[in-house]
Parts: structure tokens; C-alpha cells; sequence
């Protein structure tokens, strides 16, 4: 192997590890290095469409697909060869390699683990014989005593890579100096030598009072605290897990996503939270979608269960009450399948149901899955989404669904390239199987009239802020044998 490794470890579950990986990416990048990614396994219903062995499209967590543009790499299923995508509490759909494997869902957890870490084990050793630097994150804590045998995510992958790693807290949930301390404590010896540095997340207020505990921790574990980084919500990244805080624009088009269980590619919505004259809210009870302007059903990893919900909390009928009313209804892959008339599920993909009845469509699930990029152009279109008309969109289908329509009200209005309908439209409601719509500039530009922060300009954002807060010249050193 030739490239040196950076991990990012976190003492918890949503401590930063994925956006601080994302801003190492770019700084490496900026220094001259060849960078790429690298999450052994990720547990995330966001995912992106990237490509795979043999020519074949695959999917990968959708934090490591911003990670290769970070790092100015076009994104690879080698970049996160193991993702698990949850589809109840108890059960995962298992990808390897970009591609679903049902042989190893019904695997018992810490035996599907080993037989799991030689995938990840060889697309690691595939990315360190090609770039200078690899980026890698971890998962969860590295120090869970009754996973640490079978967890290749985070030790072992340090280990296999020699790994100069950082540990992240979270200082805002309190206890970060315990959780670094507890976390440096648990790791047997080997492992401990490779930390590296300690980071200090989402800190607010003034930063010298939190002398002596850095330097006390440092004397207790000998690892420095490299740096504090303060509270920063507009950094521009999606979270990964979980949905974001409303943004707090004061006004304007109010646009409330239903945040069921089991919502997926969530971040998709990211452009529309720092969108001028927007308000993006999330959606959980019937009070939520009492002000919205438009109601959005997003993405689903479990359709026929989330839609059960949707019904059980009393959403349903203020859904086809909003559409009733002309008001507009956009339905995202899953949410389109929500919004037909039939959901049926011969061979137990996801489950048989009845739809809302707001576009007439019957919708037979594969067991095969449509994986693909896709770039259209909207044809005829009325009513409140008029201004999509010959309007582009850029995105990417990920979708064991097969959908038809039933009646001639409701007007196919995009088609990808195998001319297959993807976007059905009955007047206020639309329904496109195409994920990345919002991140479309054509599409933000017809209904908003602006396009989205580019990317590039977040991801150097997030280089200059660790340029801001490190110690100087610790990320270099982080690199030297």
C-alpha cells in the first residue's frame, strides 16, 4: 500500500464524523494529494447511484458519495463496499459492492461481519495502491465492548490501514471530556497508539474556558485535543442520518416533508434549507402540514409499512385533503408509489397495499433493482408545476418498483432513457420516480427562480474551516509515518 491513511472515529452516533472526513477530503485535495474516501460499512437509507464493477451501476452511502467529490474523485462503489439499508428495526437489505445480496440479510450478525470484512478489507487495499491519501470513517464508537470482536468498521479498518486517527465528540450533548477519556480507555493498547488527536464538535462560547481540561486529558491519555471546532448549522452538508433542523427563514413558500419511519435519500433535500424565501419543515403529525404549501412524500425504504404509518397518524387524509384543495403534492420514488391506487408485491419485496388514490397507477414490485442515472426532460406540464416544462433534471433512479398508469387523467410527463415513464402528473399532484430533484438546477431555477449553493463552494468552506480551528500543521503531520 502506498497511500497514508487519516480515520475519523466518533465517541458516539452523530458526533461529526462524516462531515469533518468530507472537509479532510477537500483539504488533502488542496494540498496537491490524490484523495479518495473510504467507509468499510455504512447503516444509512441515503444513498447515491455510482459506478461499479464490470460497467455495472451500484449504490453507496450517500456521505462517501460527498466525499469523492470532495476529494475530486468521481464516487465508487470501492468507496463504501458495505451498505446496509434499514427496512425495519430488526432487518437490513445488505448491498456489497454496489449490489444487493439477500444471501447474507438472513446471516447472523457478527458471522455475517466476517464474512463481510474481506469486501471492504480488499476495496481499502484498492484505494491505498492508488491515491496518496485515503480518508477513512468510522462508524457509531469504536469502543462498543460487545461488538468490538466482529466490528470491522472502525478498529480493525484502522489496524489493516495503519491509520492516523482523530476521535470526534460532541461537545454540545456535555460529557465530551468522559466520552473521549472512556472511549481512549476501552481500546486495548494497539489500538490506542494510533490516535492521534482529539476534536472538540459543535463547541459554543468561549473556548479558553475549557482550560485545564484539555490539557489534563492530554496528560491522562497522551493524546492532544487538535482542535475545537464552534457550532456551525450552515455549513452546507446534508446530515446523514436523521432529519434537520427546520431553517428558520421567517416566511415565504412553506414546503413540509412527511418524515415517516422509514424515509430515505432525505438529504436530496438539502438545496431547499438555505434557499432564500423557502422554509423546509418536517412533517410527523396532521398540525404539521396545517400552514404547507406544498406537501412532499419523500423516498421510502419500506413503502407499504411507511404508508401503514402515514395512515395510523392521521396523514393520509391530510394529504388528499391538501390535493383536493389544488394545492400541490410531490411524491419522490416511494412517495409516488403512495400516491397511486395499488401497491402489489408478488415476490415479498416490500409488501401489498392500497395507495392514496391521487394518481392512477399501479405499482408491482421486482425483485431486481433499478439502479441507474438518469437525465430527462420534463415535457407538457400544468396547473402550480407549469414552470417544470422543458425543464432538465438530473438525478438517479434507485427503485425496485415497477409503475404503469391506469387511466388517461393522469399525463406521463417525463421519461428516462429506456423511455420508460418515470413522472406522472393530475393536477396538483406529481409523482417522479427521479431521486436529486431538488439538487437539479434546472428544476430550482424553474420553480424558485435560484439555483442551489454550489457544491464546491460548501466543500472548500469546509477545508477553510478546519484550516481556521486545527493546530496548525496537524493534518500534515497526521500524514507522516
Amino acid at each position: 500500500m502506498t497511500a497514508r491513511a487519516v480515520m475519523v472515529l466518533g465517541t458516539t452516533s452523530g458526533a461529526g464524523k462524516s462531515w469533518v472526513a468530507t472537509a479532510l477530503c477537500r483539504w488533502y485535495a488542496r494540498q496537491g494529494l490524490s484523495v479518495a474516501p473510504f467507509k468499510a460499512q455504512n447503516m444509512s437509507n441515503n444513498a447515491r447511484v455510482v459506478p461499479g464493477p464490470g460497467g455495472l451501476a451500484g449504490e453507496i452511502g450517500s456521505a462517501q458519495y460527498f466525499q469523492a467529490l470532495a476529494a475530486r474523485r468521481v464516487p465508487d462503489v470501492a468507496m463504501n463496499p458495505v451498505l446496509l439499508k434499514p427496512e425495519r428495526d430488526t432487518a437490513s437489505q445488505v448491498v456489497v459492492m454496489g449490489q444487493v445480496r439477500p444471501d447474507l440479510a438472513a446471516v447472523p450478525w457478527r458471522t455475517r461481519s466476517e464474512a463481510l470484512w474481506p469486501f471492504a478489507r480488499d476495496a481499502l487495499h484498492g484505494l491505498m495502491d492508488m491515491h496518496d491519501v485515503v480518508v477513512i470513517e468510522g462508524a457509531g464508537s469504536p469502543a462498543e465492548i460487545n461488538l468490538h470482536a466482529s466490528d470491522y468498521v472502525n478498529m480493525r479498518t484502522a489496524r489493516e490501514a495503519a491509520a492516523a486517527c482523530l476521535l470526534v465528540t460532541d461537545i454540545d450533548r456535555g460529557g465530551a471530556f468522559a466520552h473521549l477519556y472512556g472511549t481512549h480507555q476501552l481500546l486495548p493498547p494497539d489500538e490506542r497508539a494510533l490516535l492521534r488527536g482529539f476534536v472538540l464538535n459543535r463547541f459554543r462560547g468561549d473556548a479558553s474556558l475549557l482550560a485545564p481540561g484539555p490539557a489534563q486529558l492530554e496528560a491522562m491519555t497522551g493524546v492532544p485535543t487538535l482542535a475545537v471546532l464552534p457550532m456551525w448549522r450552515g455549513h452546507g452538508l446534508p446530515e446523514e442520518d436523521g432529519v434537520f433542523d427546520d431553517t428558520p427563514t421567517g416566511g415565504g413558500l412553506h414546503v413540509a416533508v412527511v418524515a415517516y419511519p422509514r424515509i430515505s435519500n432525505l438529504d436530496e433535500f438539502q438545496p431547499l434549507r438555505g434557499l432564500a424565501g423557502v422554509r423546509l419543515s418536517w412533517a410527523r403529525s396532521p398540525a404539521d402540514l396545517a400552514t404547507a404549501d406544498w406537501i412532499v412524500l419523500p423516498g421510502s425504504k419500506h413503502t407499504s409499512s411507511d404508508l401503514a404509518w402515514l395512515r395510523g397518524q392521521g396523514l393520509a387524509d391530510g394529504v388528499v385533503g391538501h390535493a383536493r384543495a389544488g394545492r400541490p403534492v410531490l411524491g419522490l420514488c416511494g412517495g409516488l408509489q403512495m400516491l397511486g391506487d395499488v401497491l402489489h408485491d408478488p415476490d415479498g419485496v416490500d409488501g401489498n397495499a392500497t395507495g392514496l388514490g391521487l394518481l392512477p397507477l399501479h405499482t408491482r414490485f421486482a425483485t431486481d433493482k433499478r439502479l441507474c442515472h438518469t437525465t430527462a426532460r420534463f415535457g407538457a406540464v400544468d396547473g402550480p408545476w407549469a414552470a417544470l416544462a422543458g425543464a432538465t433534471v438530473d438525478g438517479y433512479e434507485i427503485r425496485h418498483g415497477r409503475t404503469r398508469a391506469t387511466a388517461t387523467d393522469a399525463a406521463a410527463v417525463l421519461h428516462n432513457a429506456d423511455g420508460e415513464a418515470i413522472a406522472w402528473q393530475r393536477g396538483p399532484v406529481l409523482g417522479t420516480y427521479t431521486h436529486g430533484f431538488f439538487e437539479s438546477p434546472d428544476v430550482m431555477r424553474a420553480l424558485f427562480g435560484a439555483a442551489a449553493r454550489p457544491l464546491d463552494a460548501v466543500f472548500d468552506g469546509l477545508a477553510d474551516y478546519l484550516d481556521t480551528h486545527f493546530t496548525p500543521g496537524a493534518l500534515m503531520r497526521l500524514l507522516a509515518p
